[in-house]
């Protein structure tokens, strides 16, 4: 939960102190990093077995590809934005997409750490 909290943290914080409105778009990031952390929580380690034959276990593995298939977008989202900012001189400071990309870092690192362990 830590890591969690530390990822919106610097998101939070980025927004905050940006001299500029941050447009939504910075926003769905995290929001769908978070998503994603969510998702791949949602399939216990234990109902994903290694038999090729059984249709729920094809579908729990599907679920977790598209899970992993959007916390990658969102990564790379954070990056294409923190490359924008950089770029561009009107819009957020260098900070904001530096957040972003941290925030979806923390974010998905500790979905990870939860999934990993519960």
């Amino acid at each position: 939960g830590a890591v969690f909290g530390a990822g919106w943290w610097f998101w939070i914080d980025a927004v905050v102190c940006s001299s500029v409105t941050v447009s939504f778009v910075h926003y769905l990031p995290g929001i769908f990093a978070s998503i994603a952390a969510l998702m791949f929580n949602c399939v216990r380690k234990e109902d994903i077995d290694y038999s090729p034959y059984e249709e729920g276990e094809w579908r729990l593995k599907l679920w977790l590809f598209f899970a992993y298939v959007v916390s990658f977008v969102s990564l790379a989202a954070s990056v294409g934005l923190l490359i924008q900012d950089s770029l561009v001189k009107s819009g957020p400071s260098v900070w904001t997409g530096t957040a972003g990309v941290l925030q979806c870092v923390f974010v998905l690192i500790s979905g990870l750490i939860y999934w990993t362990s519960h």
